[in-house]
């Protein structure tokens, strides 16, 4: 049960098994354990680290308030506590915040950022102005209507249960989180990094539209784009095979792009 430091705060994270590397961030309501989905799929090919932002989980929850800019921090710490090079980061919603921000503050140890259903903060004027419409709609309806399918609600009410219940050992809520989207990074910057962005969405994701994803995608030229057809805002719960699948490949193109690269 490893910890890392973050400037005094202490990090709880977990590593499993062996292989080029992904480190999982998860969303406002998740933890460490919301990837068992994952990391039960990939640890066979991949190295497979998952953490607990400060306020979620085992990792601190002391401080009186938490700060969205210390996301990334959190995550370059794991990154530094166990040399990671070459990481592919997937950020799960407010996760991908973070996910991105640390790619950006360390490129030589990561390759690749993930977006998962989010346009991870990045500051555009466009982007800024469409996902507004998107989370004005999203909030009409109810909590769980937003991250989950009524179809999933109605046939798995045990693991949508459960998937509530993760949030119950969060000290942190989303209302106390500050500054996620303060100083996002430009275009500009996220180019200039080197470091390769892909865009992950669910089809039925009613907290950020296909829509949006795909212009944020044609703004940012060299991003990838992979559309889930069929799956909702946390579709790393809903439908884990077709997520798995496209995380497994990216992984493994990206690791060939680099690769490449570097040659």
């Amino acid at each position: 049960m490893p910890f890392a430091d973050s400037d005094g705060t202490s990090l709880y994270y977990e590593r499993h098994g062996s292989g080029p590397a992904i480190l999982f961030v998860h969303g406002s309501g998740g933890h460490h354990a919301a990837w068992w989905q994952q990391v039960a799929a990939l640890r066979e090919e991949f190295t497979v680290v998952t953490v607990d932002l400060r306020g979620f989980g085992k990792s601190d929850s002391s401080m009186p308030e938490f700060d969205g800019q210390d996301f990334p921090g959190d995550v370059v710490a794991v990154l530094e506590a166990e040399d990671l090079t070459d990481v592919m980061l997937v950020g799960q919603s407010i996760g991908s915040v973070a996910a991105l921000r640390a790619g950006l503050m360390r490129p030589g140890r990561v390759s690749s950022v993930v977006l998962g259903h989010s346009l991870g903060g990045i500051s555009h004027p466009e982007l800024r102005e469409l996902a507004a419409a998107d989370r004005a709609e999203a909030v009409k309806l109810p909590v769980i209507d937003r991250l989950l399918t009524k179809r999933f609600q109605q046939e798995r009410a045990d693991l949508t249960f459960l998937f509530q219940q993760m949030g119950t050992f969060n000290v942190a809520r989303m209302q106390d989180l500050r500054n996620l989207d303060t100083n996002g990074p430009s275009l500009q910057e996220i180019q200039a990094s080197g470091v390769k962005v892909v865009f992950l969405a669910g089809e039925k994701d009613a907290v950020l539209s296909v829509r949006t994803v795909t212009r944020a995608h044609e703004l940012l030229p060299g991003s990838h784009l992979e559309i889930v057809p069929g799956a909702p805002h946390s579709m790393y719960w809903e439908t884990p095979e077709p997520y798995n699948a496209a995380v497994a490949r990216l992984r493994r193109t990206l690791t060939a792009d680099h690769s490449e690269e570097a040659a």
